[in-house]
């Protein structure tokens, strides 16, 4: 059975999520850990992380998804922020393994008007800072994003430069954000686009490496560099270009993580009940 399902919300406790997903008929989700928009991560208590994991088993809910702070930015050429970055990352792998996820979802982060190739060797440092600290079950996925300006990871072989320089008992492989690869100039709508992207992952990281699909349609055209969501077949990708996606054989088995617009308690519904007629 093809694992569907969205990223749901930790308000009132974390074992929330998995309710919130089960009432979607979800079986696979993706939460944050904590506020993403803060440094500071309070300790969870021992009985809500039993909880998790119990309702984590009861519902057959696989894999779990970490998605790790927006704060976090290991390209950054500030020495501060690249510190608690590192520490910050370390904290989520922790809370990681205490939950018994499977992996932790990361946008490596912008080099701003520096270069992208520095960027992407100082998050490669970081990351090997992190790997020394010590070893976790849970596997870090690095996620490919939009081209905005200071990108460095909207390419698969960038991906892979980062992937590779690492520690290989740290990285897990990659999450492939559909929105995030159209708008980076990864024609996804087309057969000729999505066997691009396909080459490109066959070439620099193996199919073997994609372990996430994070199902998003964009909000803008192709190519416009900007990492806008929009709920699925509405979009510049639209309807046949995520359906043909999907059933594509090289991402038949992947699970799939929808993080559409939520402006209303119908959204959620709404994009998976369109991606389950999408399922062949």
């Amino acid at each position: 059975m093809r694992r569907l399902g969205v990223h749901t919300s930790i308000a009132g406790g974390l074992h929330l999520s998995l309710e919130r997903a089960r009432q979607l008929g979800c079986t696979t989700l993706q939460i944050f850990s904590h506020n993403p928009r803060s440094w500071l991560i309070h300790r969870i208590p021992m009985e809500a992380i039993e909880k998790f994991r119990d309702l984590k088993k009861s519902y057959d809910i696989k894999p779990v998804f970490i998605h790790t702070s927006y704060l976090i930015n290991l390209a950054s050429a500030n020495l501060d922020v690249r510190g608690k970055s590192i520490q910050l990352l370390i904290k989520e792998m922790d809370i990681a393994d205490s939950l018994d996820a499977d992996y932790v979802v990361l946008h490596t982060g912008s080099a701003s008007r520096e270069d992208e190739a520095v960027g992407r060797q100082r998050a490669v440092e970081a990351l090997m800072v992190v790997s020394r600290v010590r070893s976790w079950p849970a596997k870090l996925l690095l996620e490919n994003t939009a081209g905005e300006k200071g990108d460095i990871s909207s390419r698969m072989r960038n991906l892979a430069e980062i992937a590779h320089g690492a520690d290989n008992r740290l990285i897990g492989g990659i999450c492939l954000d559909t929105c995030h690869a159209f708008q980076a100039g990864y024609e996804i709508s087309t057969d000729e686009g999505v066997s691009r992207i396909i080459a490109e992952i066959e070439t620099f990281l193996g199919l073997d490496g994609v372990k996430l699909i994070h199902l998003n349609d964009s909000k803008r055209g192709f190519n416009a560099r900007v990492d806008r969501h929009e709920h699925v077949g509405q979009g510049g990708i639209g309807a046949e270009g995520l359906k043909r996606f999907i059933n594509h054989p090289a991402f038949r088995d992947i699970p799939l993580i929808l993080e559409t617009p939520k402006k209303s308690d119908d959204d959620d519904p709404m994009n998976l009940k369109v991606v389950r007629g999408f399922l062949k």
